[in-house]
């Protein structure tokens, strides 16, 4: 069994509840550094931080691309802690694979299908986030795609999707978790960070989530969040983080978070 065999085999554990955690973006390895060494003594696995950032205003923080690939890498290794950047498209690729543990991709690339390919063509765990305008069935199709080109190690990540309702950022759709784990063997994640697009209705949508049956969650953790160079409004800090743990503890459904 290979390595990125082992890696997706812990994320697709029923009797764990995985977390993946970390900031939206990069914004230099000390940082990076203080958000992974909070997410280690929380007992957290699974480190996340953007690398390449398409934003939807083009003014708007941008990454630190490879540089922040290779501090993510050198500071995961460090804490022992698996890592993940998005992919934005197939020049990108390189780089991410040589250096981090699972690539996702994003909302707005979930029908890029040249990358879908590109990825099912590598052995790396894929976090594939749901387009906020997709059906269930596109989104299972484009998992597919990854998975026609030999790669099975697929997560998939509800994010929310735009609908009518202005009371949060997207809406999260929780029919659609349950929907794809009876639909497909592939474990399914929670986004709320992105979904809620404001901190205080992540914790509820997270503890919703794991209600729900979700495989685990992907939050938004910044140390300084009103200082955050990239969705700090979403973002928790490490004492809104230690709640979360602490309310996710009280739905117990006999796994253990990870």
């Amino acid at each position: 069994m290979s390595i990125s065999d082992d890696l997706y085999n812990s994320l697709n554990n029923e009797r764990v509840f995985n977390i993946i955690a970390g900031p939206c973006a990069i914004e230099s390895e000390e940082q990076i550094n203080k958000e992974a060494s909070f997410l280690n003594s929380m007992g957290i696995k699974f480190l996340r931080g953007g690398t390449f950032k398409a934003r939807t205003a083009p003014e708007s923080f941008q990454g630190l691309a490879a540089d922040g690939v290779r501090m993510l890498s050198r500071v995961g290794n460090s804490f022992n802690m698996h890592t993940i950047s998005e992919a934005q498209d197939t020049s990108q690729l390189e780089i991410l694979v040589q250096h981090l543990d699972i690539i996702q991709v994003g909302a707005r690339s979930m029908h890029n299908y040249a990358l879908l390919e590109a990825i099912g063509r590598t052995d790396k765990p894929v976090i594939l986030k749901r387009g906020f305008g997709s059906t269930v069935t596109e989104w299972i199709n484009a998992a597919n795609y990854i998975h026609r080109q030999g790669n099975s190690r697929i997560i998939m990540c509800e994010r929310g999707i735009r609908t009518f309702s202005d009371s949060s950022r997207f809406t999260l759709d929780l029919a659609a978790v349950i929907r794809v784990r009876e639909l497909t063997p592939w474990p399914v994640i929670v986004d709320p960070s992105h979904a809620a697009g404001i901190k205080n209705m992540v914790i509820p949508l997270a503890m919703a989530s794991r209600a729900a049956g979700a495989d685990g969650l992907m939050v938004e953790v910044h140390h300084d969040p009103e200082n955050a160079m990239s969705d700090g409004a979403q973002s928790l800090n490490h004492n809104d983080f230690k709640t979360l743990i602490d309310r996710l503890n009280l739905i117990n459904d006999n796994r253990q978070i990870y």
